[in-house]
């Protein structure tokens, strides 16, 4: 059987803790845990929620626009912090190689978006060999409208550019502002049907639970 995100990620953690140097490793735990602390914002999206129109390039710098995406069904909307995201890519690649091949099923589309810039977004998808629409939401527009973005401490910004991380460089506009991982489904009339918000960045919705989620819809 294989693994569920939370073991896949479990298994990342702990290969972090042995090569990240302790005092990166404070500071992302002390991140976490003020995410924790905090829960999911009371303002973030909820089910029975209606989604305004919203058109984002893809990673060709083509628009696509929420009717495209639930046109021929209900859309898996996975909102996630960028493709230098180790967690991130753990994620999209379990929904590509577990939930993709089941959501012809419910007539389902998946779609993964990020504050990168489309170029970035190819690059992401090219490396993961994604076979899903990736977006690109400049600043986290969407994010926010919907209640899930944040800011990012000032140490954690510190300690991923000594990692080599520089968000102003790969996020669209230079912006660092970010999305909680967050799984939405939204139906043909752009109904959300379903709201997994993760305040630990280093989880993500399980297939099992989007999978449930769709069988209901039915």
């Amino acid at each position: 059987m294989p693994l569920t995100i939370r073991e896949q990620s479990d298994q990342l953690k702990a290969a972090a803790a042995e090569r990240l140097p302790p005092d990166v490793l404070d500071v992302f735990a002390r991140s976490i845990q003020n995410f924790l602390d905090q829960g999911i914002p009371t303002n973030s999206v909820k089910v029975g929620d209606v989604l305004e129109r919203f058109t984002l390039e893809d990673a060709t710098g083509n628009p696509v626009s929420l009717d495209q995406l639930v046109e021929s069904g209900p859309a898996v909307v996975v909102f996630y912090r960028g493709g230098w995201c180790p967690y991130c890519n753990l994620a999209l690649r379990t929904y590509q190689q577990e939930l993709l091949p089941q959501l012809n099923a419910f007539g389902a589309r998946l779609v993964a978006i990020s504050p990168q810039s489309p170029d970035e977004s190819l690059s992401t998808q090219e490396k993961a060999a994604l076979e899903f629409t990736v977006l690109s939401d400049p600043g986290a527009r969407l994010a926010d409208q919907i209640g899930i973005a944040f800011d990012q401490a000032d140490e954690v910004l510190a300690a991923q550019h000594n990692l080599g991380l520089d968000l102003t460089k790969v996020n669209a506009e230079g912006a660092v502002r970010l999305p909680r991982p967050t799984v939405l489904i939204v139906d043909r009339d752009h109904v959300v049907r379903f709201v997994d918000v993760q305040p630990d960045y280093t989880a993500r919705t399980e297939v099992a639970d989007i999978i449930a989620a769709l069988n209901e819809l039915k």
